[in-house]
């Protein structure tokens, strides 16, 4: 099912999210057309993408269900590592998985940039070779210290490693990486859930952005 549109104006000093332009502002009941630029509505860009068709990245869902369908922000996550062709790599307490389905809506970190024609080349067989390792045997995971991020972790940093770069530690990645995108997904839940009770949510600009 596609995902509904969050469009945002800025009107009577405030932003204000919807599923479609409004013709009025519900704040003053104005008309919107016409109005001065910042009135124009936005639509905003989803923080999700379809796992499966985001080659050679790193990508991050809820273990049960969607991020838009119920997630309550502290249930467990669940992360993998896809190849050139979208199947996604991950791991758990049965071993290494190689999943076609079930990634459709995620948070998506690319790991190699354009230009590095080589990895790309490789990547495929790289990620199948790492994952046939004995680190990664179904009676090696742990919930808390051997699980689906380690095995992520521990892949890139084998093609950190390969290219003489440092390697990261679990902190410095998600700080990095993960926690910028992740905050962009929560606001962007925090809209959803809004809009799904109401017809509009509105919210106060700060004194420097405001314009009628």
């Amino acid at each position: 099912m596609a995902e509904a549109a969050i469009v945002r104006v800025r009107h009577c000093g405030a932003a204000i999210f919807s599923r479609r332009a409004p013709e009025r502002c519900p704040a003053c009941g104005r008309p919107l057309s016409g109005s001065a630029l910042p009135a124009a509505p936005l639509r905003l860009p989803s923080p999700f993408r379809h796992g499966h068709r985001q080659p050679r990245a790193f990508l991050l869902r809820p273990t049960a269900g969607t991020f838009l369908g119920g997630y309550d922000g502290k249930s467990d996550l669940h992360v993998g590592i896809t190849n050139s062709n979208g199947v996604v790599y991950n791991y758990d307490a049965e071993g290494v998985h190689r999943a076609g389905t079930g990634w459709e809506q995620c948070i998506s970190i690319p790991l190699v940039q354009p230009h590095r024609f080589g990895l790309l080349q490789q990547w495929d067989q790289l990620l199948e070779e790492f994952s046939a390792g004995e680190a990664w045997l179904p009676h090696r995971y742990d919930e808390h210290e051997h699980n689906c991020y380690t095995y992520a972790l521990a892949f890139i940093n084998s093609i950190l490693t390969a290219q003489g770069k440092r390697e990261m530690s679990k902190s410095e990645f998600t700080e990095k990486f993960v926690i910028p995108q992740t905050k962009r997904a929560a606001r962007y839940m925090t809209l959803h859930q809004e809009l799904t009770a109401n017809d509009f949510y509105i919210v106060p600009l700060p004194q420097q952005e405001k314009q009628c």
